[in-house]
């Protein structure tokens, strides 16, 4: 009888776990599970792994639904990667470097720089800032004093939860400008809103922690192959080499404590008995499996609002871009990455502009954002102008990530819940991060961290090193 069929009061020796959800939390939390000894079952109603972060086919191109970066702070997605046995094909950047181009400047003069140098914090910043051709004097002054204000802010008090990041940046001096042309530039790529918009402590837990703690902290890192080779087919050789046993196409229908303690899982090909459950999916698949007292206030869950991102795929008949990613100002273009050898383009060139915050795009028609998106790229690009697109084509992701809004962290649940062997993952819970891979991965982490506790089982070492090193 296999496993998926299993009676639930069936019992078989040693301990086991299901986790519902194949992304990066559930890949995360089946994992570490697994590498405490603990036998594991995931189960994915997708044909694939990955969640949000995946790859499909489009005629010869392998595409990724959004580009997703990482930053060297990153430590528990680090871990992950090392994991996988992936690290090697989504490298960092040795140090910082953004090339930010400013359209509304004249040519020649578009181009400024944020990097870093080999320096402490803060003076690792200093000199970029100083030269920081898109800023006033002032404003780069002002910049300063602000980060520095910032620095002293703890993002785990709760007073600053409530607050927005663009009201006390205004608080602080920031203008208009500055906020466009610096805090927004880092903060709508990695919270998915504009200041005004965002949670104060989480902003602060992003700056203070990507450009204020470590002089290399905020260094980029991104896949330089299609995402699917890193969170499908190298997370499933992991888990397979772990004992994990993977059910794709399997939809959960329903959760339940038995009468024993146990838990049974049930899927419309059957039931799985279990002594623990880790619910690795969104927050509104979370809310409809959850038993009745699994948390105090359920409907929290379904408070926590969500953000779209647009991503903008232009394929051109020769190269147009020079750099492997740029950001830009003066334009609705944000973030623009060549996919071209990751995607197997061999002729021609690949752009895919990730676009976060898009309320006002993603329910455009096709059309119109080629009319609208285009032309942006020709002003960005000189290149652009006399290439050819080949292929036009958007991926949208709705509710890519939880909305940081002011008020959301006393929304987040953390990994345990009032339930006995029933415990939460992803990138919405309680992980003091934002809807990043890293978030993912962190609340893959504790939820098995504290299963691993509940089923009496110790903590596998190397799971826990990015804790070390963060």
């Amino acid at each position: 009888m296999s496993e998926a069929t299993r009676p639930a009061r069936e019992h078989t020796g040693g301990r086991n776990a299901v986790v519902v959800g194949g992304g990066l939390a559930g890949v995360t939390a089946a994992l570490a599970l697994a590498d405490a000894g603990v036998r594991v079952t995931l189960l994915e109603g997708r044909p694939r792994l990955g969640g949000l972060a995946f790859s499909f086919q489009r005629g010869d191109l392998t595409v990724d639904n959004g580009q997703h970066v990482y930053l060297r702070c990153c430590t528990a997605y680090r871990w992950f990667l090392d994991r996988i046995e992936g690290t090697a094909l989504a490298p960092l950047q040795n140090r910082l470097d953004v090339p930010v181009v400013d359209v509304g400047k004249p040519e020649g003069r578009r181009l400024g720089r944020l990097r870093r140098d080999p320096l402490p914090v803060p003076l690792h910043l200093g000199r970029s800032l100083a030269a920081y051709p898109h800023l006033s004097l002032a404003e780069r002054a002002s910049v300063g004093r602000a980060a520095l204000a910032l620095k002293g802010l703890d993002p785990a008090d709760p007073a600053l939860d409530d607050q927005d990041f663009g009201s006390w940046l205004a608080r602080h001096g920031q203008s208009a400008r500055a906020v466009e042309a610096l805090w927004d530039l880092v903060g709508v790529a990695t919270l998915n809103a504009v200041a005004g918009d965002a949670s104060l402590g989480l902003a602060a837990m992003v700056f203070r922690t990507g450009l204020l703690s470590e002089p290399g902290a905020a260094d980029i890192g991104w896949a330089h192959v299609p995402l699917g080779d890193l969170h499908d087919r190298l997370a499933r050789k992991a888990l397979d080499s772990a004992g994990v046993r993977i059910e794709l196409r399997t939809r959960v229908t329903s959760v339940s404590r038995d009468v024993d303690g146990r838990w049974s899982v049930r899927t419309p090909g059957g039931t799985i008995g279990t002594d623990a459950v880790v619910l690795a999916v969104p927050q509104r698949e979370t809310h409809g499996l959850l038993p009745a007292g699994a948390l105090d206030d359920p409907g929290r869950l379904l408070r926590i609002g969500t953000a779209p991102i647009l991503n903008v795929h232009v394929v051109y008949d020769r190269p147009v871009l020079a750099r492997p990613f740029l950001t830009a100002l003066g334009t609705p273009v944000q973030w623009v990455f060549d996919r071209t050898a990751a995607s197997g383009l061999r002729e021609g060139q690949y752009l895919a502009l990730s676009q976060s915050a898009a309320h006002d795009d993603i329910d455009a028609p096709v059309a119109d954002l080629r009319e609208r998106y285009l032309p942006e790229l020709e002003r960005l690009i000189p290149g652009a102008r006399t290439a050819r697109v080949r292929d036009f084509f958007v991926t949208r992701e709705r509710t890519a990530t939880f909305a940081p809004t002011p008020g959301v962290g006393r929304l987040r649940p953390g990994a345990r819940t009032r339930a006995p062997g029933l415990y939460l993952a992803g990138a919405w819970t309680a992980t003091g991060w934002p809807a990043t891979m890293e978030s993912a991965v962190r609340s893959g982490v504790s939820a098995a961290d504290a299963a691993l506790g509940a089923l009496g089982r110790p903590r596998p070492r190397r799971l826990f090193q990015f804790e070390e090193a963060a």
